[in-house]
């Protein structure tokens, strides 16, 4: 079976987020001094093929953990449903 993955990866809060800073400032230089904070991170689209939705997640979380996030720097989210 076919399932697609939506995965979020984002510094930790503790981590400076210099890209982040650099749009805030951005932003306020464009009048807009209501946004209070900005943060960059990563978005990724999956296709996976598994077995059931279960299995599905297992690999997500694998990849995620072994290649696809910086698990000192980042966190990550995600979320699997039925291509």
């Amino acid at each position: 079976m076919k399932y697609k993955a939506e995965i979020d990866i984002m510094p930790l809060k503790e981590i400076l987020d210099p890209q982040g800073k650099a749009v805030k400032l951005g932003l306020k230089n464009l009048g807009l001094p209501e946004i209070l904070d900005a943060r960059i991170g990563k978005h990724i689209t999956l296709e996976i093929e598994a077995e059931n939705k279960g299995a599905a997640e297992e690999k997500v979380a694998f990849a995620c953990k072994k290649l696809l996030a910086n698990l000192i720097m980042e966190d990550f989210k995600y979320k699997v449903t039925e291509a």
